[in-house]
């Protein structure tokens, strides 16, 4: 059986002639279905043009990308993708169901079956009493519940998520990370998450996969040995979390370091 994502020797160039960006070099990384995998680097390294071309946003310039062993040429239909700026990824003319709803139309579901499962995505998320609001009636985190809601609904193979929670106050995005554990568990649903912040990626993955500075290329692949249960407070604690932080934590200094040495 292939993996849900096989990424090979995936390149990405912004440009041609000297003034030339290369974002993304000779990368290549799996991820099993119902695995929660998080991509972390520093800001600037390449995360985001990584997960565009994964996304079939971007078309890379080398390399393959494979979903289900089908080579990815355009967005997928089974894929789905969070952004990291909520505030303009939501209609503000539609209520909440009908941000959730909006994508579910172009998948030829009726209106039956648009309406139950936004319904059931907005009771995973707990905003099931918020669906008649519209978006500039709630809070950031309730709209990134909403994004979250909307992303589900579709009921993807493979959910990408850029950054998800970097514009959230510190209690909101433990709830959203909380809550993204949970559904991941509840659904089975296969995630990859790119982020920047070390103790998120450590707290949310099954997985850690390192990035160097850019052009980013995978560097460290971990896996992250705590309990599936996991708490905010005392699984930050834990002997194991500290360990894996600090090794990720040297990862990424030890790439920085050597980036700019050269």
């Amino acid at each position: 059986m292939p993996a849900m994502l096989e990424v090979k020797a995936l390149r990405h160039r912004f440009g041609t002639g000297p003034g030339a960006h290369t974002a993304v070099e000779d990368l290549s990384f799996t991820v099993e279905a119902g695995e929660l995998a998080c991509l972390v680097g520093h800001s600037g390294c390449g995360k985001s043009t990584l997960l565009r071309c994964v996304a079939g946003l971007t078309r890379p310039t080398g390399g393959t990308i494979r979903l289900h062993g089908t080579e990815v040429d355009g967005v997928p239909p089974e894929l789905a993708v969070v952004f990291q700026d909520y505030g303009r990824s939501l209609f503000p003319w539609l209520t909440v169901a009908g941000n959730v709803e909006f994508p579910l139309r172009s998948a030829g579901l009726d209106r039956r079956e648009r309406a139950s499962r936004a319904r059931q995505a907005l009771d995973w998320v707990g905003l099931a009493d918020a669906h008649r609001r519209f978006p500039w009636q709630l809070s950031g985190g309730m709209q990134q519940r909403v994004a979250i809601a909307r992303a589900l609904a579709s009921r993807p193979a493979l959910l990408l998520m850029d950054e998800p929670f970097a514009s959230v106050d510190a209690q909101t995005r433990f709830e959203l990370e909380d809550l993204l554990r949970r559904v991941r568990r509840e659904q089975d649903t296969t995630i990859l998450l790119v982020t920047h912040d070390i103790d998120e990626s450590v707290y949310l993955g099954d997985r850690v996969l390192v990035l160097s500075s850019s052009p980013a290329s995978i560097v460290a692949d971990l896996t992250v040995d705590l309990p599936a249960e996991r708490d905010q407070i005392t699984t930050r604690e834990s002997a194991e979390f500290v360990a894996l932080r600090g090794e990720v934590a040297r990862l990424l200094r030890h790439r920085a370091v050597v980036g700019e040495a050269s």
